[in-house]
Parts: C-alpha cells; sequence; structure tokens
C-alpha cells in the first residue's frame, strides 16, 4: 500500500480526516476510509507512472478505479490537481517507482507460477488489483480475491460498469483477514491438496506481528508441496522517524495510526523454518536489476522494503 509514513499527507484533501482513528481490533473500512483508501492513492500512483513509454508495468485498469472514486481523484487524472504531491519530482517520482516495480514483480511471479502448472492463485486483501483482468492466464486457472465486502463491491460495480470481464476464473471471497478467512476461501471451492501461488503485496504492514504468524501459520497449513508465496514486507520504521511523524501538524501522523510499527518476522526466515525455500531482494536493487536508478533523495526509505518468494518442497 505505501513505503512511507508521507502517503496519509498526501491524500487529497477530503480523504485526510477519513482515516483520523486509531486501529483496533474490530475497526472497519471501505474503499473510501481507513486501510481501505490507501488503494485508490497506489492506484493512482500505477495510474500515472504507467503512462510513461519505459514504464516496467502498466495496469490499464487502475484509471477505471481512480476516475470511478470521482472528485479530487479524478481530478489528478485529468490534470486539474498540478500541484498534487504525486505528480512532484521527489516523492511523486519516487512513489510511483514504487508501485511499478512491485507491480512487475508480482505480475513476472504469477506468470512464472502458471508456467509451473500452477492453477490456484489467492490474493491476499487484494484491494484494486486487477490481474485477474489484465495478465495472460492459460486455462483452468482460478484467481481467488479475498477482501473487505465493500472493497470487493466497489471493484465489481467499476469493471463491470466498464464492460470487463476477468480472463480467468474470479472468485471473490468477501472476508476480514482478521477472521477465518481459510475456511472462507474453501467455501469458494480452494482445495488446499493443489499447490498455490499465493500474494500478499502491501498488507503486512497492516497487521500485527501476531496477526502476521498467524497468516502466514494458515498460508503453511493450507499449501501443497510446490505452492509459492510471493510477499511484500517492510522493516519498522526508525523509531526517531516514526517519532517525528506521530508529531507531526500534518496528517502524517495519520498513517502511523494505520500501521503496526512494530519488530516482526522476516518472511524469508518464517518460511525457510518450516521447509521453504525462498530469496529476497530490496526494492532499491530490484528496481536498478530492472535497468532503472532509484529516484528523488529517498532511497533509505524504500530500502526498507524487500520483495520475498519463497516455494515449498
Amino acid at each position: 500500500m505505501t513505503d512511507s509514513g508521507r502517503l496519509v499527507g498526501y491524500l487529497p484533501a477530503n480523504q485526510v480526516g477519513r482515516l483520523a482513528s486509531m486501529r483496533t481490533d474490530e475497526d472497519s473500512w471501505d474503499i473510501n476510509t481507513g486501510v481501505g483508501s490507501t488503494a485508490l492513492f497506489v492506484a493512482a500512483a500505477r495510474a500515472l507512472g504507467g503512462r510513461a513509454h519505459d514504464a516496467p508495468a502498466t495496469d490499464p485498469f487502475a484509471e477505471l478505479f481512480v476516475s470511478a472514486a470521482g472528485g479530487e481523484w479524478a481530478d489528478l487524472l485529468a490534470g486539474r490537481v498540478p500541484d498534487h504531491p504525486l505528480l512532484t519530482p521527489d516523492f511523486g517520482a519516487q512513489f510511483q517507482q514504487h508501485q511499478l516495480a512491485r507491480t512487475r514483480y508480482f505480475d513476472d511471479y504469477l506468470r512464472t507460477a502458471v508456467t509451473s502448472g500452477i492453477r490456484q492463485i489467492v490474493i491476499l486483501a487484494a484491494g484494486l488489483d486487477s490481474r485477474a483482468y489484465r495478465l495472460p492466464w492459460p486455462d483452468g486457472v482460478t484467481v481467488y480475491e479475498l477482501d473487505r465486502p465493500s472493497v470487493l463491491e466497489f471493484k465489481h460495480r467499476t469493471l463491470t460498469s466498464a464492460g470487463k470481464q476477468p480472463l480467468a476464473d474470479r472468485r471473490e471471497v468477501a472476508v476480514d483477514l482478521r477472521g477465518d478467512w481459510p475456511n472462507a476461501l474453501r467455501g469458494r471451492g480452494f482445495d488446499a491438496a493443489q499447490p498455490t501461488a499465493w500474494l500478499i503485496e502491501g498488507l503486512l504492514i497492516y497487521l500485527t506481528p501476531a496477526a502476521q504468524d498467524q497468516l502466514f501459520d494458515a498460508l503453511n497449513t493450507l499449501s501443497a508441496s510446490g505452492s509459492r508465496a510471493a510477499i511484500e514486507q517492510m522493516d519498522p520504521l526508525p523509531a526517531d522517524t516514526a517519532a517525528a511523524l506521530a508529531a507531526d501538524d500534518t496528517a502524517g501522523a495519520e498513517w502511523v495510526r494505520l500501521i503496526y510499527n512494530e519488530p516482526r518476522d522476516e518472511a524469508t526466515a518464517w518460511f525457510a523454518e518450516r521447509g521453504w525455500t525462498g530469496e529476497r531482494i530490496s526494492l532499491p536493487a530490484y528496481i536498478r536489476a530492472l535497468g532503472s536508478v532509484p529516484v528523488g533523495d529517498d532511497e533509505h526509505r524504500q530500502s526498507l522494503i524487500d520483495l520475498v518468494t519463497v516455494v515449498k518442497s
């Protein structure tokens, strides 16, 4: 969802006040509030960054989502908000680069997974992910998308209104990941005896360390031999950075309230202890592997992010 505590400070003005409450175990959100609203900010970054002729990834559906949200989101894409932070040469360029790089990483991961024969894809906290609609899926692939009902409803309504159809057997699983999502997933036809490709993008920082481990435990239990998982993970913000954000007069403090900025198990090591093999790469290193150079003066913050792929023996 984001790679820095600056995100909320850069949300359109009509969204900022909606992020003000502290996270609780029972908090709720939709596409315009709380954690859900960050998906629109990220979709806007994908839409804007994907316009470049040399963009490492493109997501034409991102523009549909942002336009459907209306208001200042639609104004941004139409060029009516020239001073928007996503258009700045420092933060905006860096944030767009982050989103396009991780999009490319996970797109390539899924292409490799289905080439290996996997036919079950599970996207946790799917948000405004459009891969079921835009990747060239072979026959027999089922894509399960898990998220809150209101988020999935917004996506379905937007794409249906635009006449878009998924290119795989897409199955929505309307569930809060803090609940019994494994049972809900099985109820939609998921077969734990078959290998699965899991996708965990922009999620972990919004879970407590304990909830992250519970999610990993469930994923491990549901994964047959040959399954794989791709994960975006972020190290905690340094204490002084987090404290400065919390005391900031801007809305940067609100983003800190949405995350759990605590030490947590590193994903590659966690899965290795349970018989998975894997590798990780830092976001700046991956950007360079794509033939680009990290932009702006914020590479240190980008270096907090790793992209991980693990495979179950």
